[in-house]
């Protein structure tokens, strides 16, 4: 009886070790996406998903878990098994901004272990055609013209857009007046129609309306120019120094993930990020690839939530 006890033990030992000794991955990547599904961030979601599963040999599922600005899948990413089976893209809203607003159940540094920064994307200054104004330069002087006047509409307190938006009239001392809109959409509907003076919106939601001449594309967020569109000048460079927003997805996993299998991910991540026919693809939507370090990546979500903070003081912003 002992001896078939100790037999069973020892089996069950050697099995346990077994599985343990298995290279990563041995199942099913899950990668929690924050918002719904159809939507940009779950097109990029569903590329990467789709890119990694050669590299990784295991598909990598896309779990779509939208509420609460992106603050619920965050939660649910940062308290899963650190095992490397459970990634999130990563996104201003969840990581930078709802901190800075409310409370949230999880810290943006300490419980996410960064991989890399996949994409950014600048948020572009945009006006109706009927806004007599060429330049960054001459939009300032007529807003200063005309105090409080000029409106701007954004996809709601508190939406990276209200954030650009209040981050230049801080900067660049101008009194524009926000209508707030639930979602991008209806306020790039009611901009096209001239009901609208401008806005601040991420490139490849705009860019094919500037493509078509609809709208005024007068300079891009980011703090050096866009290779997609390198003709216009940063906000910084066209007469606001200190001017930068952008729109950034990265992919992290729960903090303590073992340090083999973050620098795993991040080196078949840096290779589809590299590859050619990706970044073709994403040009074509106005987005950048990118693919860094884990380090340049906690570095940038440091800064990030940084600068929302700074913003959120200076304009005094509430949620509603």
């Amino acid at each position: 009886m002992k001896s078939r006890l100790l037999l069973a033990m020892l089996l069950g030992i050697g099995i346990a070790a077994g599985a343990a000794a298995q290279p990563y991955p041995s199942k099913p990547v899950r990668f929690i996406v924050p918002f719904a599904p159809g939507g940009g961030t779950d097109v990029l979601a569903r590329l990467l998903a789709q890119s990694l599963f050669e590299p990784l040999g295991q598909p990598v599922i896309v779990d779509n878990r939208p509420g609460a600005g992106g603050v619920i899948g965050a939660e649910m990413a940062a308290k899963a098994p650190a095992d490397g089976y459970t990634i999130v893209l990563g996104s201003p809203g969840p990581l930078s901004i709802n901190p800075n607003l409310q409370r949230v159940p999880y810290d943006s540094q300490r419980d996410f272990a960064p991989i890399t920064l996949a994409t950014i994307s600048p948020f572009v200054l945009v006006l109706h055609p009927s806004v007599p104004a060429g330049s960054v330069k001459e939009l300032i002087a007529l807003a200063k013209s005309k105090p409080g006047q000029l409106n701007y509409g954004s996809a709601g307190t508190g939406s990276v857009s209200h954030f650009s938006s209040e981050q230049f009239k801080s900067l660049a001392g101008v009194n524009i007046t926000q209508i707030p809109y639930k979602g991008a959409a209806p306020a790039i509907t009611d901009l096209l129609a001239g009901r609208l003076h401008l806005m601040f919106e991420n490139l490849p939601t705009i860019i094919a309306h500037v493509r078509a001449g609809k709208i005024k594309l007068l300079a891009v967020g980011t703090r050096t120019r866009s290779t997609i569109v390198p003709d216009y000048p940063t906000v910084a460079e066209a007469g606001v120094p200190g001017y930068e927003s952008s729109t950034a997805f990265g992919v992290l996993a729960p903090a303590r993930t073992p340090p083999p299998i973050i620098a795993r991910l991040n080196r078949e991540l840096a290779n589809i990020m590299k590859s050619p026919g990706i970044r073709e693809k994403m040009t074509a939507q106005g987005v950048e690839a990118v693919g860094g370090t884990p380090q340049e990546y906690a570095a940038h979500l440091k800064e990030e939530l940084a600068k929302y903070g700074r913003i959120v003081k200076a304009a005094g912003i509430k949620l509603e």
